[in-house]
């Protein structure tokens, strides 16, 4: 089967979406609706040289491409349109008609300026939906703010629940809030074009990386706000409650356990060859290991020194939850990595040998294909034929420079 067959088989084919976006939550989102079968057309701006993100080092795919870019823009085709020009509004209108969504993760200010809101395109498709992913969101003092993932963090209250107690605040090693307002966001998008489906109307849908960030409080956040519980940093990075969950120390490295449950304790107990652990009244119960856990820490340690990391998953795995704790080189390297299909060929014009991480959805038990995201503007042409233009028009639009 073609990649273009097993494309309209997929479950959001058919669905068209123009994003307006830079950087890595709104295009990290809108990913996952092209790998799921729907038309992202990415609109960008030539004369800025369209994302950002194309120009990112430290590694390059030719002009106006990166490996940074192609992280987060698979599957996706490129219009070049400046919507500062009345003929380049003109040219969004025709578009906005045969498309079911228009996303964009500007700053709060922006989208009303720029003719995105539901309010400007309601006339030209009542049934499009207009997501707006910003940093603070459109409704507050905030709005005209710029703002990134890690100030998110910052703000939020993360890098004082990240790293060793008594070490300068860190932030966690990914840009998670950008990772999860992106899915947050394709989420909010996916209900509200759901709805049009049932007869509803189109309507705007606003996330923010400030709001999302502090969500992901989760429970700590419902202690403090309950019981004005703080939650600090852990040693080893423990969990906040449940013990042992934590590093250890092995022969050569160290190992992740996660006892959330007092089946997993009893099972580590018996692996460790020390039951007598198990009816220690310090250690018989999730609360009494919570209160000692220092000294916990200290014994097994003892014990884990015995041998190996893969010595101790060998015996560990399958029977409690237990990770090695790797670094880049060996996560992605990883044999189970390689098995599973996480790692896919994605071809490119400057490097044949191109791979990128494959999306984590399965469908039948298939993982979901990637190409790469075209090249600055490589769609523009043909986009604007299949909204009706003919190549003079289009010829004219770029002797303007609104494409």
């Amino acid at each position: 089967m073609s990649a273009t067959a097993d494309r309209a088989a997929l479950p959001l084919a058919g669905l068209r979406v123009l994003t307006f976006e830079n950087f890595g939550a709104g295009p990290f989102g809108s990913m996952y609706l092209a790998d799921l079968g729907a038309e992202v057309v990415k609109i960008e701006n030539r004369d800025q040289g369209g994302d950002a993100t194309r120009n990112m080092g430290p590694f390059f795919l030719g002009e106006n491409d990166s490996h940074f870019f192609q992280t987060f823009n698979l599957n996706k085709r490129s219009v070049t349109l400046n919507l500062k020009t009345a003929a380049g509004q003109q040219v969004f209108h025709r578009l906005v008609a045969r498309a079911d969504a228009v996303l964009n993760n500007l700053r709060g200010d922006q989208p009303e300026k720029l003719g995105l809101t539901y309010a400007a395109l309601a006339g030209v498709n009542p049934r499009i939906v207009c997501a707006h992913l910003s940093a603070y969101g459109r409704d507050n003092e905030r709005k005209g703010w710029p703002g990134y993932d890690y100030l998110m963090q910052a703000e939020a209250g993360y890098l004082h629940l990240t790293g060793e107690p008594g070490t300068p605040p860190a932030r966690m090693g990914l840009s998670i809030v950008d990772y999860m307002t992106g899915i947050t966001t394709a989420l909010a998008l996916l209900a509200a074009l759901l709805d049009v489906r049932k007869g509803g109307k189109g309507r705007d849908i606003d996330v923010s990386l400030f709001d999302v960030a502090l969500h992901q409080l989760s429970y700590p956040g419902t202690w403090f706000i309950n019981e004005r519980h703080h939650t600090g940093r852990m040693p080893r990075s423990s969990h906040p409650s449940a013990t042992p969950v934590q590093l250890f120390r092995t022969q050569d490295g160290w190992i992740f356990l996660m006892c959330m449950t007092e089946k997993f304790w009893q099972a580590l107990t018996a692996v460790l060859g020390v039951p007598g652990l198990a009816t220690d009244p310090r250690y018989a119960t999730m609360q009494a290991r919570r209160e000692h856990r220092d000294a916990l820490t200290a014994e097994l340690d003892g014990h884990f020194a015995r041998d190996t990391t893969a010595a101790w998953l060998d015996k560990l795995q399958g029977v409690l939850p237990a990770a090695p704790v790797y670094d880049m080189e060996q996560a992605l390297d990883n044999p189970f990595v390689v098995r599973t299909g996480m790692i896919q060929a994605t071809p490119h014009p400057q490097k044949e040998g191109f791979r990128a991480l494959a999306n984590p959805i399965k469908l039948d038990g298939r993982r979901l294909h990637g190409r790469v995201g075209s090249a600055l503007g490589a769609d523009t042409r043909d986009v604007l034929r299949e909204a009706g233009y003919d190549d003079a028009e289009i010829d004219s639009l770029a002797a303007q420079r609104v494409i």
